[in-house]
């Protein structure tokens, strides 16, 4: 029990077109994992019969929602937990029609690893390359390429070297570090969890191992020390009486006891007295581990103030650049309108100071003659705030690159976005 509780854990979001296997992939994963409750096998064994299909349709697993399981299509964003003697996993299970492009943004924005299903029978198409895109401007840091349904195409060594460098050829434009080949098939198992005999030409890991063995510990960024402060805790006791902790998650670096730090905004510096976890106290805490820490020196901080080390601080702007996807389908982005701005734990006001360009998603191309931003839009924006962000670039630590824009007659979050 305690290598579980202590083994970590992978999120990978699903992507691909309709029709691609995803919700039968991750049904595969599902089922030759041993991951499936008795009960969960013969609520989809019955439902395959009732729908008159032979054998059991695995992607009824993950299809959770009715509307779609009677439709046949993934329409939401679907989390899945699973689990194995070396890992534990989180699935986000994303839909892949245009018109959902924001449920991907939102299923891929914490993951580790992106899987990218393409139909070995149709090769790379528009979807595939928007998938990868936006797997691209998310910084996920492994993209895994699953050439799905080889059975129909008598596992053909062909067929899936053709997909390889077509793919290849394209992601070189792409900001993309690591990306990975795996032939399968969901439906019979080919790969996924099981190494398949049908294809022996393929001597790489199979889906599951990949998963299990893929180096994540360097995804967050250890070098750059970013705690924002989420909650001042003041115990009113006699024995904590002179208590005062600041609670919340590390968003990038290495904190230890003794480490000297700079408290911002005020600029003014202590060092850490005591960090403590949810077993106790610790000498040092890392991304993604929520700590409090309590300092040698009686400091005013607050919610939205940040603990950094002196030589090495974010950007103190109140004028942004980012990459934003639109959420909302009842309203457009507007020239000179005011937000809510969320960014990690401060809250404040900005206006839209100009639409750059919109990004058309397919082709990477900029278009710098449509300003209309409406939802799934992903455009290049200015943005001003009415108080300073402790930020850094995205593509240097996504906790401290990403805000979220929040429409302040509605309380409807509006966007997301990726500070360039």
């Amino acid at each position: 029990m305690a290598n579980f509780e202590s083994s970590e854990l992978l999120r990978f979001t699903t992507a691909g077109s309709v029709d691609d296997g995803k919700s039968t992939l991750i049904g595969r994963l599902l089922y030759d994992s041993k991951s499936i409750y008795q009960d969960q096998m013969e609520a989809v064994e019955k439902a395959s019969a009732r729908r008159g299909e032979e054998g059991v349709n695995l992607a009824l697993l993950t299809d959770g929602l009715r509307s779609e399981r009677e439709q046949g299509i993934t329409i939401d964003v679907a989390y899945r937990y699973f689990s194995t003697p070396k890992r534990k996993f989180i699935i986000a299970d994303t839909p892949g029609h245009i018109q959902y492009t924001r449920n991907m943004v939102t299923g891929a924005s914490t993951a580790n690893v992106a899987l990218v299903l393409v139909d070995a029978r149709n090769g790379v198409v528009e979807q595939t390359r928007r998938h990868a895109i936006i797997a691209s401007l998310l910084q996920i840091p492994h993209l895994v390429v699953c050439i799905n349904k080889m059975d129909l195409v008598d596992y053909k060594e062909e067929a899936y070297n053709n997909i390889q460098n077509e793919f290849e050829k394209f992601a070189a434009k792409l900001d993309v570090k690591d990306v990975h080949f795996i032939p399968i098939s969901a439906l019979m198992g080919d790969n996924v969890v099981h190494r398949s005999d049908k294809m022996p030409w393929f001597q790489g890991q199979t889906l599951m191992y990949y998963l299990e063995n893929v180096h994540i510990a360097s995804d967050h960024n250890f070098i750059d020390v970013r705690f924002p402060v989420q909650y001042v805790v003041r115990p009113y006791s006699d024995e904590y009486h002179d208590y005062r902790g600041y609670a919340g998650r590390v968003a990038g670096g290495t904190l230890k006891v003794g480490d000297e730090v700079t408290l911002l905004p005020t600029g003014f510096t202590s060092s850490i007295k005591s960090i403590d976890g949810p077993a106790g106290e610790q000498k040092e805490a890392f991304p993604p581990q929520s700590v409090v820490i309590q300092l040698n020196d009686d400091m005013d901080l607050s919610r939205g103030d940040m603990i950094v080390r002196p030589n090495n601080q974010p950007d103190i702007i109140q004028d942004i650049d980012v990459m934003l996807c639109w959420f909302s389908s009842d309203k457009t982005l507007q020239e000179r309108g005011k937000y809510s701005l969320l960014h990690t734990t401060q809250e404040m006001r900005c206006v839209v100071k100009e639409i750059k360009y919109k990004l058309d998603i397919n082709t990477l191309h900029r278009q710098e003659d449509d300003k209309t931003i409406g939802m799934n839009d992903i455009a290049r924006v200015a943005i001003r705030t009415t108080k300073p962000l402790f930020a850094d670039e995205y593509r240097k630590n996504r906790n401290t690159g990403s805000i979220i824009l929040v429409d302040e007659g509605t309380n409807n979050t509006v966007a997301v976005g990726m500070i360039i």
